[in-house]
């Protein structure tokens, strides 16, 4: 149970205010976890925290007056509760920018200062706040605070604990780091595996402030000692009367979950989504048995040896506990690891797909009997992060045609074969949200279009011409390697023939993509 002691626990009615913001102002680059990772600890934290979803608040992209807003009600069903002779805790999480003294929520601004008050007058016993953002190590500055692998807490009950715990993801003068890989940052991602049973190292069952701190650090450390932006160091802050650890999850609260056997081999251990996200990780000891408290679903769980993988598939059951079944693993190569490397350190990267769209000009009368609409079908390559983070330049081909009539004044027009063959090159922007990735650009593509008469005493007829346009859309992930993309553009054209005319047409388009 969220909070209750090591042992004979105390009651206490636990409240949680969780809020992820991927922006943070006109100065700030977006983020592309910070959501994710607010709702992943919102299902942690009622699914094994204790927390009822009734005293659970989820805020994304709020920004800060609704954050206090928010805490403030949070704060007065605790003074209910404790009028009704209840002990309360308090959980704070946030994930988001941090610069200059303060939280970024969008373009509103929270200073250290302001929330280290509000949660020292909380009318609440215990108070814990985990900060994932840049540079929230100066809310650490203070009173009790270190840059270390653990602080020491004396084992036994902590029933009358009262007081203010702040742990954060990186130290003052460091940024805080995402993985694609993860599909959230390495401090919240070591975080909630260790809250699901990888900080277990006691084998009771429990995770507690302790064990979880000292395994998110030690992990957050290690995943980003050879990233370009160097080692983050999480901190913490424990200003508590009172001894004796404090349990954060029950891996028992639910029935439902995974159990890796004593048999099992010693290693580590990484659980997959199907999205093709590491949701959680585990080292286990010989003849040791761990529990991971997964959600109900399908994980590709993978073992790593010295020179191979060992891979499986496990189903979760709802409502019932899971043994893993190593033995029928299967042995599989290196290249299936699951990648884990901060964002910064990518490069460029290339994604190739196929597409198919359709094309029709906006003028009534040019799209009857000029130039008709038609599908398109083709293939694309793109190539992401080259120039600048996330800006892509990609490189497109496509061809359509359709059947139409020529219209005659004196006689029945012939029929024709109506082509399209379009090739073009743009640059976009995206920014992305998760698994979402919205883009606006440019493009400038080089027309052919033909029409091909069935009757031999019509001339064939071609035009050609470049063409401008603007571009956009958005891109989601499907898998770690797979990305659709819904796409439209709007290009303009100068047609001059009989006469100069200034034409413009549209395309939508999907496109699904493979990354290699």
């Amino acid at each position: 149970m969220l909070l209750s002691t090591a042992a004979h626990a105390d009651t206490l009615h636990r409240f949680a205010l969780i809020a992820g913001n991927d922006t943070g102002g006109a100065d700030t680059r977006p983020l592309s976890y910070a959501r994710d990772d607010a709702r992943k600890m919102h299902d942690l934290l009622t699914r094994l925290g204790g927390v009822s979803p009734a005293d659970a608040k989820l805020l994304l992209d709020d920004d800060a007056k609704d954050f206090l807003v928010a805490l403030s009600e949070l704060e007065q069903r605790a003074r209910e509760a404790q009028a009704r002779g209840e002990r309360t805790a308090l959980f704070v999480y946030y994930s988001g920018h941090a610069k200059d003294g303060a939280l970024r929520m969008g373009a509103s601004r929270l200073a250290f200062d302001a929330l280290k008050r509000r949660l020292a007058d909380a009318p609440v016993d215990i108070r814990i706040a985990i900060l994932d953002s840049c540079r929230s190590g100066a809310l650490t500055r203070t009173k009790g605070a270190r840059k270390a692998p653990a602080f020491d807490v004396e084992s036994g009950a902590a029933r009358d604990a009262r007081g203010v715990v702040i742990l954060t993801s990186s130290a003052a003068d460091e940024d805080s780091q995402e993985s694609d890989a993860l599909g959230g940052s390495y401090f919240s991602h070591h975080l909630a595996s260790g809250l699901l049973g990888d900080a277990d190292r006691s084998g009771d069952g429990r995770v507690t402030l302790f064990e979880a701190y000292s395994h998110a650090y030690a992990r957050t450390v290690a995943d980003t000692a050879d990233s370009s932006a160097g080692p983050q160091h999480p901190t913490f802050s424990y200003d508590l009367a009172g001894n004796g650890d404090l349990v954060l999850t029950d891996l028992r609260a639910s029935a439902e979950g995974l159990v890796v056997p004593g048999s099992a081999p010693a290693g580590s251990y990484y659980f997959v989504d199907p999205g093709g996200l590491v949701v959680a990780e585990l080292d286990k000891a010989s003849d040791a048995e761990r529990r991971v408290a997964l959600a109900p679903g399908t994980y590709r769980v993978k073992r790593r040896l010295s020179d191979r993988l060992r891979i499986g598939e496990v189903e979760v059951a709802r409502g019932r506990t899971t043994i893993l079944q190593e033995p029928r693993f299967k042995d599989a190569p290196f290249s299936d690891d699951p990648v884990k490397g901060a964002m910064l350190d990518r490069g460029a990267w290339w994604t190739f797909g196929l597409t198919g769209g359709f094309q029709s000009f906006f003028d009534p009368q040019t799209r009857q009997s000029l130039f008709l609409s038609v599908p398109l079908f083709g293939a694309e390559a793109e190539l992401h992060d080259y120039f600048r983070r996330d800006w892509v330049w990609g490189f497109d081909a496509a061809v359509g045609g359709t059947e139409g009539v020529l219209s005659l004044p004196t006689l029945a027009g012939p029929a024709y074969r109506y082509s399209v063959v379009n090739v073009g090159t743009s640059l976009t922007a995206e920014w992305p949200v998760g698994r979402f990735s919205p883009f606006v650009g440019v493009r400038v593509a080089y027309l052919v279009m033909g029409r091909k008469f069935d009757d031999a005493a019509f001339p064939d007829q071609r035009f050609a011409m470049v063409s401008p346009g603007l571009a956009t859309g958005a891109r989601f992930r499907l898998t770690r390697r797979l990305n659709l993309t819904a796409r439209s553009r709007l290009q303009y054209l100068q047609y001059t023939v009989d006469a100069q005319r200034s034409l413009g047409f549209w395309e939508l388009a999907a496109l699904l993509t493979y990354e290699p």
